[in-house]
């Protein structure tokens, strides 16, 4: 199927370049605005000629409607028409397109109960900017008149398009247009029982230049096909996001009156055009990604998803548990497919050159017991804040950049003959700009990389970024699996202060979308994605063990939980490692709550 927006994009084309020619013909006073209307509405009979090919019985209450909107639609073009013989098309038909889509909005949000996904949002908001900004590019100043009559156009313009849309949803569009067209003949024929109006019209019609009523003719024509594709887009699509993209109108708006018209543009209105077509430019990338993460092929809902969690000996500590008993409590009750595990460079090598394995080696030894895969986390900068664990010998007597790659080395040379360990992970989201790091040098993870394969390259390597705010490009090239985080609720901190909770307003096909393009960028069409990190915890501007009980259940609930498995399953991957078992556990041991605990053992036990 054709794309709404590919069709809306033609009609607006077609519908910019007739509205130049308009102005053409009512420059030389070919016919006055009544008449042009006039002879505008009376041409909707070409509908006609479309009912062989699906019109269908429809309710009488639809077909009134559809009259309905077919006479706003008329009216709305009487007050344009009438705007373009007083000004100029480049200064009446921008702030008609600024105007419109606003008013289009509002009706459609109370009738059709439209809502908008943010690529919709950023795509509308961008469009409407282009006509604010070509309408404050004019010199001149608009008469009180004059802006009313755009004004009314516009919402006139507004109801026929949400009215219009009512009738499609009900029948055929076919059936529908027919009816919308009827409407517009109508109201054009009771002009004629108007003594004045009619000697007008045909006074008008009489004076015309034959020339300039056959080329009257052809644009009416031609801007009929821009009409009736405009419809089209409105049947596949929300009628606020058709009305948006009228200011692609300008485009062919501001070539025309410049080439043909000769309407000059200079200095600062020339620039805001530019501005404009940028705008638009951008206004309409959005919209058509909006449209490609609706066309984006269903997941099936039966494919094998691989469910992990990442457990921090540091942070159940901090928690005031007994790690090595929440440890085993999330082995032999929760039994999740995967462990995400940490050497933690502070534990590991507490003094240079003096290596720690015992605790690790107990959570590695009892992992391989249950059979659990472990994916093994190295690296200056890996998880649980404040994200660089860096021993203190390391911190005081020089760059630590210069000791890690002997804690590395002494960490995989450990663990090479390990069978528990399936992958090692290398840093955690390391161009990521969050928790106290020191620089790091240009190449360091490539660096970090090598050393890991050449010590161990049976392995696969994990490197991993930020889903919501990394760029992914840079990482996702130098593993051999990527990974990317899932946040959906943060606390983030600006310049030190503290903002409040946020939650991103993106859909999980963001992330579908996030990495199509990275595999494009790249050239890695085979490379494994993972979320290493799927938050399921809350986050707060305090530690959890600082922050109130009630506020942790309103920043993170048990049914936002549920939400967030269901949301990742929607984001597309096949294997994700949940984040805040440790809290599970916390809240169920030292609260008396097993609600967070007994989502995830049904989720992990669901899907062995």
């Amino acid at each position: 199927m054709i794309s709404w927006l590919a069709i809306a994009i033609a009609a607006q084309a077609i519908l910019g370049s007739a509205a130049v020619f308009d102005k053409i013909l009512l420059r030389r006073r070919a016919i006055d605005a009544w008449s042009y209307t006039f002879w505008f509405g009376i041409l909707g009979l070409f509908a006609l000629f479309l009912l062989p090919f699906g019109y269908r019985e429809t309710a009488g209450d639809i077909v009134l409607i559809g009259i309905f909107s077919g006479v706003l639609f008329f009216a709305s073009m009487f007050f344009q028409f009438w705007a373009l013989e007083k000004i100029e098309a480049s200064e009446a038909l921008p702030l008609l397109g600024a105007m419109s889509p606003v008013f289009t909005l509002f009706l459609s949000t109370y009738f059709l109960d439209t809502s908008f996904g943010l690529l919709d949002i950023l795509g509308f908001l961008f469009l409407v900017a282009t006509g604010f900004v070509l309408f404050f590019a004019e010199r001149r100043e608009l008469r009180h008149g004059i802006l009313v009559a755009i004004a009314v156009s516009a919402f006139l313009l507004a109801a026929s398009h949400v009215s219009s849309k009512i009738v499609f949803t009900e029948t055929s569009f076919i059936t529908g247009f027919f009816w919308v067209k009827v409407g517009g003949v109508l109201a054009a024929l009771v002009l004629l029982f108007i003594p004045a109006l009619r000697r007008l019209i045909f006074r008008s019609t009489e004076k015309a230049r034959p020339h300039s009523r056959f080329l009257y003719i052809v644009n009416r024509g031609y801007a009929s096909l821009g009409s009736l594709l405009v419809s089209g887009a409105i049947f596949l699509s929300d009628p606020a996001l058709v009305d948006a993209t009228q200011n692609m109108r300008y485009v062919v708006i501001f070539l025309l009156a410049w080439l043909i018209l000769r309407e000059k543009f200079r200095g600062r209105v020339l620039a805001l055009k530019i501005i404009s077509l940028v705008l638009i430019t951008i206004g309409l990338g959005w919209l058509a990604l909006g449209e490609y993460v609706r066309r984006l092929p269903p997941l099936a809902a039966d494919r094998p998803i691989t469910w992990g969690l990442t457990f921090s000996e540091k942070f159940s500590s901090q928690l005031g548990l007994d790690w090595r008993e929440n440890y085993r409590a999330i082995i032999d009750e929760l039994r999740p497919s995967k462990l995400r595990l940490i050497a933690y460079w502070d534990d590991i090598e507490p003094q240079e050159g003096q290596f720690d394995f015992t605790d690790l080696d107990w959570q590695v030894a009892l992992a391989r017991e249950r059979n659990i895969p472990i994916v093994m986390t190295v690296g200056m900068k890996t998880l649980r804040w404040p994200e660089c664990h860096i021993p203190a010998w390391a911190v005081f007597e020089r760059d630590p950049s210069f000791a890690l790659p002997d804690y590395i080395r002494g960490v995989v040379l450990h663990y090479k003959n390990e069978s528990g360990i399936v992958m090692w992970q290398v840093e955690n989201e390391p161009y990521l700009a969050f928790g106290n790091c020191p620089a790091r040098p240009d190449g360091f993870l490539a660096d970090e990389v090598a050393l890991v394969k050449s010590l161990d390259p049976s392995r696969q390597i994990l490197v991993t970024d930020s889903g919501e705010v990394g760029e992914w490009v840079r990482v996702a090239r130098q593993g051999d699996v990527f990974g990317t985080s899932i946040y959906r609720k943060i606390y983030p901190r600006f310049g030190g202060s503290i903002t409040g909770v946020f939650q991103y307003p993106i859909a999980p096909e963001f992330f579908r979308v996030k990495e199509r393009f990275v595999r494009w960028i790249d050239s890695i069409p085979d490379k494994k994605f993972i979320v290493h990190e799927l938050q399921a915890e809350p986050w707060s501007h305090l530690s959890l063990n600082e922050t109130l009980y009630q506020e942790q259940l309103q920043l993170f609930s048990p049914a936002y939980f549920r939400d967030t498995i269901d949301y990742a399953e929607q984001a597309g991957f096949d294997e994700y490692y949940l984040w805040g078992a440790e809290w599970w556990y916390w809240m169920k041991e030292k609260h008396g709550n097993s609600a967070y605990w007994d989502i995830a053992r049904d989720m992990f036990r669901d899907h062995r």
